[in-house]
């Protein structure tokens, strides 16, 4: 019976994380793109100085700066699909998939702009200053009354997202990693997982915001210095790379060593579901830490497309790299996931690559765990009340024990299937209020070419 059910439940997600989905959300963000004229193209560089504090002034409202708010929201976004994920997608679409994985990355990028400065629009700052945020308040406070039960809902799916894509699953694969790698039992990490956990997000956003500010640079530079390491050892194979991804991006993928070969269609699809679903671009969940931050909605909304920019188009890349570089992609007898890519890092580094992709595979996890519980406790607040928040954070350590030592597959299904229907309010929400953002970019442009708008560092 139990059998049954996860089998109907890994259905349900394969349903709801098929090709319409897929479609609404590249096809929404290839929209919003032209709409807002390239956005990621015209305010790269702005929003770098943005993100780093030039253009800040210290009457803006919200509780943690631009550059805790990207680390926030990246520490949720760069997790283990930016390793297991990327190698999953390769071994199914074969290199062209790296491709597919860069366009909806930058497509993605306009979508996050989007998303967030609407947040930002409609949040809700009490009077002691807390500040609350994301797709439930822009459909509560922007729309009529009619729309509140899909606020609802929303806010609904993100709690149950919060306990299992983005806690159990993330603390079960921390656990068997560290298992794996150093024989520590997954009991033992669980509980270090609960008391780390728990020392953090009893400060909230300010204490989240201020130890994923040092955890993301740290954790994205581990990790960029073991691809820079694999581009130096096979520096002779670079031009090859990117003749397998581009002529696979628009021709398919044939049969190498243990790769079965894939369709046209098949490359599209593995590269453009792993970016989307890596980089959250459409589920507005992002959305919740961009609005904690001292700033306005405009400027906020650049500071997140860079987002999709370092999860997909840089962090990914680097998965990738090292798979085909070092040949572990089309390997006979070797597991698509985590372990390939540690099989890609050892093969050029030896041991010193496997504890490279275990030390980034604990710290993304852990890194998403927390930001997840944030993204938690704004459902919990938007449905229930600031009150029950000291219960609910309880309730999510506990949770990551249980992550950690139980295969629970329904509970996961459930949790991504209802992860997925994020979209459709978030997106829903994004195409009724476009004009509202439209007006404020071009206001803002204007501003920024006439000086109105001026560094203050």
């Amino acid at each position: 019976m139990i059998q049954q059910i996860e089998n109907w439940t890994g259905d349900f997600v394969g349903l709801v994380w098929g090709i319409p989905l897929v479609v609404l959300l590249v096809g929404s963000g290839l929209f919003f793109t032209f709409y807002f004229g390239f956005p990621q193209l015209k305010f790269f560089k702005h929003a770098w100085d943005v993100a780093f504090g030039k253009y800040d002034k210290p009457e803006d409202k919200g509780e943690i700066s631009h550059f805790q708010a990207l680390c926030a929201a990246l520490s949720a976004t760069v997790g283990l699909g930016n390793i297991a994920g990327v190698a999953v997608a390769i071994s199914l679409g074969g290199p062209g998939a790296v491709f597919w994985l860069w366009v909806a990355g930058f497509i993605g990028m306009c979508t996050k702009f989007t998303e967030v400065t609407l947040a930002l629009n409609y949040r809700d700052i009490s009077d002691k200053g807390t500040v609350h945020g994301g797709p439930m308040f822009v459909i509560k406070n922007a729309l009529s009354k009619n729309f509140y039960p899909v606020a609802w809902f929303y806010a609904f799916f993100v709690i149950l997202s919060s306990f299992g894509a983005g806690n159990m699953f993330q603390a079960n694969q921390m656990a068997a990693v560290i298992q794996t790698s150093a024989g520590i039992p997954e009991w033992a990490s669980g509980l270090a997982f609960c008391f780390g956990a728990y020392l953090i997000l009893i400060g909230g956003i300010k204490r989240i915001g201020q130890v994923t500010e040092k955890m993301v640079p740290a954790m994205v530079g581990l990790y960029l210095f073991g691809a820079i390491w694999i581009l130096v050892a096979r520096f002779t194979e670079i031009p090859n790379m990117f003749v397998q991804i581009f002529s696979g991006a628009f021709a398919g993928t044939a049969a190498v060593g243990g790769f079965a070969g894939a369709a046209f269609k098949d490359v599209i699809v593995m590269g453009i579901r792993r970016a989307t679903f890596s980089n959250e671009a459409g589920m507005g969940s992002s959305a919740m830490a961009h609005s904690a931050a001292k700033s306005t909605p405009i400027q906020e909304g650049i500071v997140a497309l860079l987002e999709p920019f370092i999860d997909t188009i840089v962090v990914c890349t680097i998965t990738a790299i090292a798979l085909l570089l070092t040949g572990a992609w089309s390997m006979e007898g070797v597991q698509a996931g985590s372990e390939m890519t540690a099989y890609a890092f050892e093969s050029v580094m030896g041991p010193a690559g496997r504890w490279i992709v275990t030390a980034t595979v604990t710290l993304f996890a852990f890194s998403t765990l927390i930001s997840w519980s944030y993204y938690g406790e704004q459902g919990v607040t938007f449905i229930f009340g600031e009150k029950w928040l000291p219960v609910y954070r309880y309730v999510f350590v506990g949770f990551i024990f249980v992550g950690a030592v139980a295969k629970l597959t329904i509970v996961l299904n459930l949790s991504d299937a209802v992860y997925g229907l994020l979209a459709l309010p978030n997106i829903m929400a994004c195409y009724i209020l476009l004009p509202k953002v439209k007006q404020q970019l071009v206001e803002y442009s204007e501003k920024l070419r006439t000086g109105q708008i001026r560094r203050t560092s």
